[in-house]
Parts: structure tokens; sequence; C-alpha cells
């Protein structure tokens, strides 16, 4: 039975042309929904003009059921390519192809690229990428965490996101940055219960590594899956970030199990750019080009 008097909000934009998209949505799962015009306080089944915050309202009992369809609706259209590396030259390569959206760094990744202070290298990255940086902290308490993440964070605050593992001294730490809207990267994760932890103290991301998981003989997939089944089911904003991926086939498996994002080292980006049948078809094009220029006056396709 629906309760008309008791209804949730979803959803908020002060779009007409959204609001009416995510009524559309939901109504094509039979969920009842509402829009509700700030500016004049009333219950619409449709929108109305004037200017205002827009809320799409549903019935009590039926908001779960929406903001699972909305979170698999906001998830669909932000999948997302992060570059697990420190290398700027890679960075750079990688970004020129136009299909990276961030980068995760770590203390090991950091320590490669010798001849650069820690300061120089987030900044060169953060100058290169428009978007998401993880970088790390290396404490080992939660107050130490914190205070070495505001440092971090200070030199680019729109795009650093600070790494933390794991750990209870992490989960505080996270607690903490969160509620002073400093954003989290929980990493080292190798099992769900970590991830649900890490997803209730706050974090903005939290990285299940599949690849370290398949190493002791699980499927680290599986990790992946069962989070983002946690953060549908329960309508939170954390993303699954499928780290320590090692070859292609686990970015196409994050991709079909709804990972938001997946990070990868740049010899896997290379390698999903590469098909031995595009390999032998680019050679047989340029072959097949050569003997036609070879008995034509024209060299060029444009002649």
């Amino acid at each position: 039975m629906i309760n008309y008097n008791k209804l949730n909000t979803i959803y908020k934009t002060n779009s007409f042309i959204e609001a009416n998209l995510i009524k559309g949505m939901l109504d094509n799962f039979n969920i009842p929904n509402f829009i509700e015009k700030e500016a004049i306080g009333k219950i619409f089944g449709i929108t109305v003009d004037g200017l205002g915050e827009i809320k799409i309202k549903v019935p009590y009992n039926y908001r779960w059921r929406a903001l699972k369809i909305l979170n698999i609706f906001s998830r669909r259209q932000k999948m997302k390519i992060f570059l697990d590396t420190a290398n700027v030259s890679e960075i750079k390569e990688a970004t020129n192809l136009g299909v990276i959206d961030g980068v995760t760094t770590n203390p090991t990744l950091i320590a490669k690229e010798k001849g650069s202070t820690l300061t120089e290298i987030v900044k060169e990255i953060v100058s290169i990428i428009d978007g998401p940086v993880s970088v790390e902290v290396v404490s080992i308490k939660a107050d130490d965490m914190v205070e070495e993440a505001k440092k971090l964070h200070s030199m680019a605050p729109s795009n650093i996101v600070i790494k933390v593992p794991i750990c209870e001294e992490g989960l505080k730490a996270i607690k903490r940055l969160s509620k002073e809207g400093i954003k989290t990267n929980c990493t080292l994760i190798f099992s769900v219960n970590q991830g649900i932890l890490a997803i209730k103290a706050g974090a903005t991301y939290v990285s299940p590594f599949v690849g370290r998981i398949d190493d002791i003989g699980w499927e680290g997939m599986d990790v992946v899956r069962d989070l983002v089944i946690f953060i549908e089911n329960y309508g939170f904003s954390t993303q699954v970030i499928a780290s320590s991926i090692r070859h292609p086939l686990h970015v196409t498996q994050a991709a079909i199990l709804g990972a938001h994002v997946a990070t990868i080292p740049f010899s896997v980006l290379q390698k999903m750019v590469k098909h031995p049948l595009t390999d032998s078809g680019i050679e047989k094009f340029l072959k097949d080009w050569e003997e036609f220029s070879r008995s034509s006056k024209s060299g060029t396709l444009l002649s």
C-alpha cells in the first residue's frame, strides 16, 4: 500500500530535463514518484515552470528500490579508467589517447621515480591529468595520517585523493577526513568485510586488489562484485576501484561486474589496444596500398 503522506527525497536537481529523465526511468520500473518544486512547495506529477530546486520523491516503502535503480543508472554513466603509475611520461602518453580519467599512485610507484621529490611528481601529474589523483599516506597512526593527508591534499585540493590502507587507524583517519570533505581511497582491500567497513567509514573509493587475491587462490573479482552489490543495495556513494590489475581480461571482468573504476598499469593499457587481427589487417591494407601505388600514377588517396 502506498503512503502518500510519507514521501522520501531520493534525488535533487535544478534541471527540468534531468528531473523528467529520472522520473521517466522510475516510471519504467513502476515506482510511484513525484516532482516537488521548492519555489512553490507543492507536489506535481509533471514539471512546472519557475526557479528553485527540484526534488524527486517516492513513497517510503519504495525508497531503497528507487535508490538502487538510480545507483545502477549513475554507475553506467561513469565507468572510469585510471592509470596506475607515477611515471610522468606514461601519464602523458596515456592521456593523449583520450581514455584516462585519473591516476593512482602508491609509495612503491613513487619510489621508482628517482631524482624527483614527491611534491614535484604530484604537481606534475595534476598538471597533466584533469581528474582524481590518488596519493598514499605512509604514517601508521590516525592523527599522523590526517596531518599528512592535509599536506598532500593542499597540493591540489580539486584533484588529490588520499590513499589510506585498511586497518583500524586507517578507518579512523578516513572517518575524520570524510567529515572534512577530503576524498579518500581505501587501499589494500582483500575481503568484502574490509570493503564494507571502509565504505561505512566514508571512503570515496575502495580498492580491492584483484591480482593479489588471485595469487593466493581466491577469485579477486568476487570481492569487486560483492562490494558493488553492497553499494547498490544500501545506496552508498562510494566507488569500487578494481586494483592490482594484471592483464586485459581483468579490465573486461571489472567492467562486466560493474566496477566504477579500473586502475591499470601502462603495460596493460598498451595490451588493451593491441589485437593480432588488427595488426595483420593494418599490415595487409598497407601492403595492398603499396601495390596500388606502384601500379598507378598517384600515391595518395585524394589525387
